[in-house]
């Protein structure tokens, strides 16, 4: 009996190491395909060919210098990430009694100086925010927060209830799933917790989409909460201050991306 016991434990441990190493290894890979390491790689060839073949050299930098003109430049970057955006509008409390808000993990970094509040990632205080505005339109429901993170000791979910009692909610208002390291993982381990039961899903506007099909395909039927949005006015007409290229419009073109590829493994997944 011991021995099956061990042997059990043993292959646990197994399978959970090869899950860790599965996750940095997709970590590590679709932080090489985001646009700006894409661009650094195109130079940094231009540079080490320069010598040697310089005409490839050329080719590489005048590609890595157009991709990075085309991620930086805010028209284009708006029409990427609203297509994400726009798909779910804002919860507007109009779908009855509420059981669940479930706010979806997004990071944080501890940090001994800091209060909760300040540790969580801005996508994860934006997701809490808009957790607590439902919360305070349905009293009755109960937060659930979720995420994993493999620098701390301490979980995103954790984090999270830590951040929100912080602010004011009771310990008794949140639940915690600390477990999950994406959001098929989110919705999997969610699952037989919010079966039968009505449920918001906070996530940003960005994200939305690939969470709504990951928690459809485990039979869930999920209210959408969208939040945090890169495109607060994608019908503006203010076109002459959207000259300029800057950092901000490649972090936009880089959620767009991350977002696509996203939705390209889970479809290769499904």
């Amino acid at each position: 009996m011991a021995k099956t016991c061990a042997f059990t434990y043993s292959l646990s441990i197994k399978k959970e190491r090869n899950a860790m190493d599965f996750f940095i290894v997709k970590k590590i890979i679709g932080g090489l395909l985001m646009p700006l390491p894409v661009v650094l790689i195109f130079l940094l060839l231009g540079i080490i060919l320069f010598n040697r073949r310089p005409a490839v050299a050329k080719g590489m930098v005048v590609c890595g210098t157009i991709v990075l003109i085309i991620i930086s430049f805010m028209p284009i970057a708006d029409k990427l990430i609203v297509i994400y955006e726009q798909k779910y509008p804002v919860f507007n409390n109009r779908h009855g009694k509420i059981d669940n808000i479930v706010v979806l993990g997004c990071g944080h970094t501890s940090d001994r100086r800091l209060k909760p509040s300040q540790e969580i990632k801005v996508c994860a205080l934006q997701r809490l925010t808009e957790g607590i505005r439902i919360l305070q339109l349905q009293p009755q429901a109960s937060i659930i927060t979720t995420g994993y993170n493999p620098n701390d000791k301490v979980s995103n979910a954790e984090k999270l209830k830590l951040a929100a009692i912080e602010l004011g909610l009771p310990k008794d208002k949140i639940q915690t799933l600390p477990q999950p390291r994406d959001t098929a993982d989110e919705a999997k381990l969610l699952a037989p917790m919010l079966e039968g039961k009505t449920f918001v899903l906070v996530t940003n506007a960005n994200h939305m989409t690939r969470a709504i099909e990951h928690f459809t395909a485990q039979g869930l039927t999920p209210i959408p909460a969208p939040t945090g949005y890169l495109v607060k006015d994608p019908e503006g007409t203010r076109v002459w201050l959207n000259i300029f290229p800057s950092a901000a419009n490649i972090s936009k073109t880089e959620r767009a991306w991350h977002e696509t590829l996203g939705r390209i493994w889970q479809w290769l997944r499904s």
